[in-house]
């Protein structure tokens, strides 16, 4: 199956909720099943209307729990409207685990370690906060089973993608998948390292980057996740497009701002 280049209608309620509330957050147009239900946000829930963004200063370095809790707080309070359920937030690290929210023992005030989740029962919210890296959604054709991962050049690297559909557990040729708005190849330069990471397990991957200055790249984040998830059997795939970095006045970008605000993917299944 080829990737899908021309994708299918998207969720028109939650477009109609948006358009109502005056919201440009993003709604998928891609292959999944009806009642399978997804959004993602954009710097509107950021309060970008009302405050800077707020900046490391030279030297400082941001606290990851920090920035987590505040964003999810913002995040939560705007899009829970439009949700069935709270949100299940995760500690992403940058890694490969990926939590089958079904079988796990979730405690009260600690979010689960892990950079994707997957849920097959009704109503359960799963999320991921971004500002450049890859909002990834899946489902199988069936909506049986639905996932969200956070990929970042670390957790491709590490294999988030492959890990989050072989949890799935269903025929990778069946899912579907959509790639949401990240930092663009023009804007993300990286070092030797980043590109050895991806070529030295697979050589295709070196049409996924671009040479610069000496000693850098500039990546394809969105194209190595097409690649990942291909690795994986999963060919039909969706990607919006949008560049986070080369848009200020619609996304938050990290690498552009340094900001501690996040954006947001929200993934669900109703009953079929």
């Amino acid at each position: 199956m080829m990737p899908r280049t021309v994708a299918a209608q998207p969720d028109e309620s939650l477009t109609a909720q948006f358009d109502a509330a005056g919201l440009d957050w993003i709604v998928p147009a891609w292959a999944a099943p009806r009642h399978v239900h997804a959004f993602f946000t954009t710097r509107d829930d950021a309060r970008s209307e009302h405050a800077p963004p707020s900046r490391a200063q030279p030297g400082e370095r941001l606290n990851a729990f920090d920035v987590a809790r505040r964003s999810m707080d913002d995040l939560a309070s705007r899009a829970k409207p439009f949700l069935p359920a709270p949100v299940l937030w995760l500690d992403q690290v940058h890694g490969s685990s990926v939590l089958d929210v079904d079988s796990a023992t979730l405690c009260d005030g600690e979010l689960p370690r892990a950079d994707a989740a997957l849920t097959r029962k009704t109503d359960r919210v799963l999320a991921v906060r971004v500002a450049d890296c890859v909002p990834v959604l899946l489902t199988d054709c069936d909506g049986s089973v639905v996932a969200i991962a956070h990929a970042g050049w670390r957790g491709l690297a590490a294999g988030i993608l492959e890990n989050t559909v072989a949890a799935m557990g269903c025929d990778p040729t069946r899912v579907v998948a959509w790639l949401g708005p990240a930092i663009g190849r023009t804007a993300f330069e990286v070092g030797d390292e980043v590109r050895a990471a991806f070529v030295t397990t697979d050589a295709a991957a070196t049409q996924a980057f671009v040479a610069g200055q000496p000693g850098k790249w500039h990546a394809d984040l969105v194209a190595l996740a097409r690649q990942r998830l291909a690795r994986a059997g999963v060919s039909d795939v969706t990607a919006d497009g949008g560049c986070t970095a080369s848009e200020p006045r619609r996304f938050l970008s990290f690498r552009r701002d340094r900001t501690t605000q996040r954006m947001a993917a929200f993934i669900w299944r109703n009953p079929a």
